[in-house]
């Protein structure tokens, strides 16, 4: 038995859900986000309790699967038009820095180009000063995707620390070479 799919998710005030077979749409003060789920799957919303519930079919595994994501991915948009999510990114070393125009964030970390990242129409890219980055976007997934794009570009190296790397990751260092008499 699923415990995460059993749950109902609590629809707060101000956010308002539709549910058209398997189409689930949610809006909030900062957004609307949509998301079609499996077939099998089905999802009932009851206005007066405001709450959302999944339910499956059987027990089959697929299913099992399919009912506790489902519900997670759920409660993920309704919190996220209620309270963006947002991962803050910190960039570390000398002569390292961001800058924003637009929708594409350059970075300057180290290579002969800058590196150029195409910002999604759904996420909020901030660069608060040339060393910081704050992605923010009521969609959960946009959010940890851009994170990490940009983190790939140059991820923080064990000797000297330098790199991109989110607010408060540990970077485990490394000893450099060791003199040998």
């Amino acid at each position: 038995m699923s415990r995460i799919g059993n749950k109902p998710v609590v629809v707060p005030e101000g956010v308002d859900v539709t549910v058209q077979g398997c189409a689930v749409t949610v809006k909030g003060k900062h957004g609307e986000l949509s998301w079609e789920c499996p077939a099998m799957i089905a999802i009932t919303y009851d206005e007066g309790t405001r709450e959302l519930r999944v339910s499956r079919p059987d027990d089959v595994r697929q299913n099992r699967a399919y009912h506790g994501l489902t519900r997670s991915l759920i409660n993920n948009m309704v919190q996220g038009v209620v309270q963006p999510y947002e991962k803050k990114l910190e960039i570390v070393g000398v002569g390292y820095g961001a800058v924003l125009t637009g929708k594409t964030l350059n970075l300057s970390v180290g290579f002969a180009n800058t590196v150029v990242v195409k910002v999604p129409d759904i996420v909020i890219c901030e660069v608060p000063d040339q060393t910081h980055v704050v992605v923010r976007s009521p969609d959960k997934q946009a959010v940890g995707q851009l994170a990490a794009e940009i983190r790939a570009v140059r991820p923080p190296e064990p000797y000297k620390g330098k790199g991109i790397r989110y607010d408060g990751e540990h970077v485990r260092r490394k000893a450099g070479k060791a003199f040998a008499s």
